[in-house]
């Protein structure tokens, strides 16, 4: 399993992150341009705190620049909570793929933080995997910084 981890100090409160990274919408908020991923269009205002638990939510497209289909992925969810999820899907590409997002109050700001833990279906080792997954969450965080702006310390 290849595990990363990021993390952004954000100056927006807390739930207000939360509420838009708890959207598809926010989600390709934060992938855009790099990438875009697709859900049904009743997924579009869906709140994934109601999301049904360890079963498939629906199945998403990956595409690269918004356009390019470059994986195929089942979303689910293994746990909701008031501050973020634990994600346990697959993908075409991903045999597991598990992401922790977390929220958390820091002052007048906030901290997210995603956790990831991967296993690619490819033998490519990990270095690859890994340089591609940390670009897109950097790109995700930087997208987080520069909406929401830095906690100043």
């Amino acid at each position: 399993m290849i595990r990363l981890r990021f993390e952004s100090r954000l100056a927006a409160p807390a739930d207000a992150v939360l509420a838009e990274a708890l959207t598809m919408r926010g989600v390709n908020a934060e992938l855009m341009p790099l990438l875009r991923m697709t859900y049904p269009r009743e997924a579009e205002n869906f709140d994934l705190q109601q999301a049904p638990l360890k079963q498939t939510l629906f199945h998403s497209w990956l595409m690269l620049g918004g356009v390019i289909p470059v994986d195929r992925h089942a979303l689910a969810f293994e746990t909701l909570h008031d501050n973020g999820f634990d994600e346990r899907s697959t993908s075409w590409v991903q045999k597991v793929w598990i992401h922790r997002r977390r929220v958390v109050s820091q002052g007048k700001g906030c901290i997210v933080t995603d956790e990831l833990e991967f296993q690619p279906r490819l033998p490519l080792g990990s270095t690859i995997p890994a340089a591609l997954a940390s670009q897109v969450f950097n790109h995700r965080h930087a997208r987080l910084r520069e909406r929401y702006g830095v906690l100043a310390d």
